[in-house]
């Protein structure tokens, strides 16, 4: 590790990041698919509920850039700082912005809310119900455009710091702060 850089995202944080996104993405390729492929796509769904658990674990008991409540921060700061970004000012954070605290959120909800629907539509209770396969047709909508605006994030993020923020999720290091960074 070079000196000007410091360890923010530990390597459960990094392994969970990149499980579910394989998860997740092969998911998506195998679903609707033949019978075969689609068990393959409920075990790949099951996967990523477990990810998301595990995730959920390590955000309350990880290191401190890993924990909810170093990252998920109030509706006004998160708007205060969207505001700011909006007019090109946003202050660099260490960790997760308020933006991308709240994408944390929305992304392992989404995650979670397709995991369940997807087992309950299996379950010899709810199998066959139209409305449960509606919830997770939309929620797997849903979740392409959570990660379309992710991934847009992080490239205008990375951008307007000058950071490469794919290499910081694979290395876990940011450059160390300024002046004007925020933790």
């Amino acid at each position: 590790m070079k000196k000007s850089e410091l360890l923010i995202w530990d390597w459960p944080v990094r392994a969970l990041h990149w499980l579910l996104a394989l998860a997740v993405i092969s998911a998506w390729i195998l679903g609707g698919s033949s019978d075969t492929l689609g068990e393959w796509h409920e075990w790949l769904g099951l996967s990523a509920g477990g990810v998301v658990a595990l995730r959920l674990a390590w955000g309350f008991l990880g290191r401190r850039h890993a924990r909810f409540g170093q990252f998920v921060r109030s509706p006004r700061s998160t708007i205060e700082y969207a505001r700011a970004a909006w007019r090109g000012h946003a202050p660099r954070y260490l960790g997760h912005n308020p933006l991308g605290g709240w994408m944390v959120v929305a992304l392992l909800s989404c995650v979670a809310g397709l995991a369940l629907s997807g087992w309950l539509y299996t379950t010899e209770w709810l199998w066959g119900y139209e409305w449960l396969y509606d919830i997770h047709f939309v929620l797997g909508w849903l979740l392409v455009a959570l990660v379309a605006l992710h991934l847009a994030g992080v490239l205008v993020t990375g951008w307007k710091h000058g950071e490469n923020l794919v290499r910081a999720m694979v290395t876990g290091r940011k450059a160390a702060p300024s002046g004007d960074d925020v933790e």
